[in-house]
């Protein structure tokens, strides 16, 4: 990295669970890294960074948002929300396709050479979820411009320390007694690592050869959702039945679930289950990097599902039964 340029890089969505591990990461490179937020106080997590910089924004706003950009070398759009609060695909349009729209505009007033975008695998303007259509349409906004450079990643489900992947299925475990009807068992994923898809983005900071390249971001081994699920059950030691529901009952399951706190399932995740998760080539090869293995790493980071689940099962033992390791979410 010594023998690279350090570079101004202004980041949209830096305080999620990429742009947390993003951020660390480029600043110990030596980067001058610029978060851009609507409430710095929400994010006080990332001052403790030194060297950074986190900034109010209305990222909506491209005055704003131009003026944050002047002088920056790269731009990483990290933006993304799983569900929306409303229904009808507004939120998506918003949080995807509209902010692209007036983040492009503000990169070419402010003079931006580089954007990196992260959207998803299957992202396009005819997927069949919002949250893949409204993905599809901001990259098509990108491409369509000429003004910026653009490298754009289409990562499968990421996991990681603090995934909302492999720790919701923890969660959603922990929270039935005994049998977890699961929408889509059959719907194929390919799991990244977080820190492979980080690489990625340090790959492409520099040089020539990323530039108009979109990189599909896979891991070693495609898994269906079943058998995440029952890994989670092995690693975390919650045994469940897990029944996998017809689609028919899947689709009213995500009905009922818009409704629930949180949204651990919706209607819209169903829709995107409807189409595998799985790449068509290896962007993690083009880019010279080996992927890690998900197994490894969530035996890593889910440990303390597994001593919560031991220690319930001891209280049992002695009659002191507790539901310790049930958590809400």
């Amino acid at each position: 990295m010594n023998s690279m340029k350090l570079l101004s890089i202004c980041i949209l969505g830096g305080s999620g669970f990429v742009g947390t591990r993003l951020v660390a990461r480029l600043i110990r490179d030596g980067h001058r890294v610029t978060v851009l937020s609507r409430d710095r106080e929400r994010h006080k997590h990332l001052l403790v960074l030194p060297g950074l910089t986190l900034d109010n924004c209305d990222v909506y706003d491209e005055a704003q948002l131009s003026e944050r950009f002047r002088g920056k070398d790269v731009v990483i759009n990290l933006v993304g929300i799983l569900n929306e609060r409303g229904f009808g695909g507004g939120g998506f349009r918003r949080a995807h396709t509209d902010l692209t729209r007036v983040m492009l505009q503000a990169a070419r007033s402010a003079g931006v050479p580089r954007l990196l975008q992260m959207s998803s695998l299957k992202a396009a303007p005819d997927a069949p979820s919002y949250y893949l259509r409204s993905k599809g349409e901001a990259e098509r906004l990108i491409r369509d411009q000429r003004e910026v450079d653009w490298t754009i990643f289409q990562p499968s489900v990421m996991f990681g320390p603090g995934d909302s992947f492999l720790n919701r299925f923890a969660n959603l475990l922990a929270s039935v007694p005994f049998v977890l009807p699961l929408a889509r068992p059959n719907a194929r994923f390919q799991p990244v690592f977080v820190d492979d898809v980080i690489e990625a983005l340090r790959r492409c900071l520099h040089g020539t050869a990323c530039l108009g390249h979109t990189y599909q971001l896979g891991g070693p081994q495609v898994y269906t959702l079943r058998e995440i699920v029952g890994l989670v059950a092995k690693v975390t030691g919650q045994r469940r039945w897990i029944i996998g529901l017809p689609n028919i009952l899947a689709r009213l399951q995500g009905m009922l679930m818009n409704f629930v706190p949180g949204r651990p399932f919706s209607s819209d995740n169903y829709r995107s289950l409807t189409i595998d998760s799985v790449c068509t080539e290896d962007g993690l090869a083009k880019l010279g990097i080996k992927p890690q293995s998900m197994v490894a790493s969530a035996r890593q980071y889910l440990g303390a599902f597994e001593d919560n689940a031991r220690l319930s099962h001891n209280r049992a033992a002695v009659g002191r039964d507790t539901h310790s390791h049930t958590s809400r979410f």
